[in-house]
């Protein structure tokens, strides 16, 4: 596993690849406590004590599950102290707007966090809105366009950098594409980094939950660099198709 430098490395040149951090910019960093999103957290407040970028941290809290939820919270807010960046929670009415709209609770979740993002970047005058989406999220997405049969241009998977809605000035920036989930968790293990686990994760019921768990690990020890090729494949869709 690349050691800690050789990862802020290829964060570094992803960066610069796909101009996700220009000088100075205001980012909004959504930050659910999962190893993903404190390892976001934690790269972008290095950025930000060096002054390159201002960062705040948005926690939402859906009402889903009880006192862990609760404690996914407190945890984001304590994390946000120690890292130096300010921290905003915000309580969403997922179960409410599920069931008005009829509407899953995942769908309804999404719906209502990018919402929230784009009035709360506004509000900040934040020029982007930063996730933690990774590389195996990556190849998750686009082997589920394909299991779902949909276009080719689906095949382009998650983009870097796109607007955060339609027509809007902020954009919504990936900057941990680059990494894996095995090189995530080795960053945050370098820093001694803390991270919440949500249970959900582990219900093979979901689709993209069985991919992450069975099948991406059986396809990479039969073909080792399967991810990088998948996502390699992405990119030149989103080429092909943009």
């Amino acid at each position: 596993m690349p050691p800690p430098k050789a990862l802020l490395s290829r964060l570094a040149s992803f960066n610069r690849e796909e101009r996700l951090l220009t000088p100075e910019i205001r980012v909004l960093v959504a930050v659910s406590g999962g190893a993903d999103s404190v390892c976001l957290a934690h790269y972008l407040s290095r950025l930000a004590a060096g002054k390159k970028i201002a960062a705040t941290v948005v926690h939402f809290h859906h009402g889903l599950r009880g006192k862990a939820a609760d404690r996914d919270a407190n945890f984001v807010r304590s994390l946000s102290a120690k890292l130096g960046l300010p921290f905003l929670m915000e309580a969403l009415p997922v179960r409410e707007t599920a069931a008005g709209e009829r509407r899953s609770l995942e769908d309804a979740g999404r719906k209502l966090r990018y919402r929230a993002l784009e009035r709360i970047a506004r509000k900040l005058g934040c020029g982007a809105v930063a996730t933690g989406h990774h590389l195996d999220d990556q190849v998750e997405t686009v082997l589920l366009h394909l299991l779902r049969g949909k276009s080719a241009k689906g095949l382009g998977g998650i983009a870097p950098v796109r607007p955060l809605k339609k027509g809007s000035r902020i954009r919504l920036i990936r900057p941990l594409l680059a990494l894996t989930r095995d090189e995530i968790l080795t960053y945050c293990g370098s820093y001694r980094l803390r991270y919440r686990t949500d249970a959900s994760n582990r219900d093979e019921a979901h689709t993209r939950n069985w991919l992450r768990r069975r099948v991406l690990p059986l396809l990479e020890r039969r073909r080792p660099g399967f991810k990088r090729g998948v996502a390699a494949i992405a990119a030149d869709a989103r080429e092909k198709f943009s």
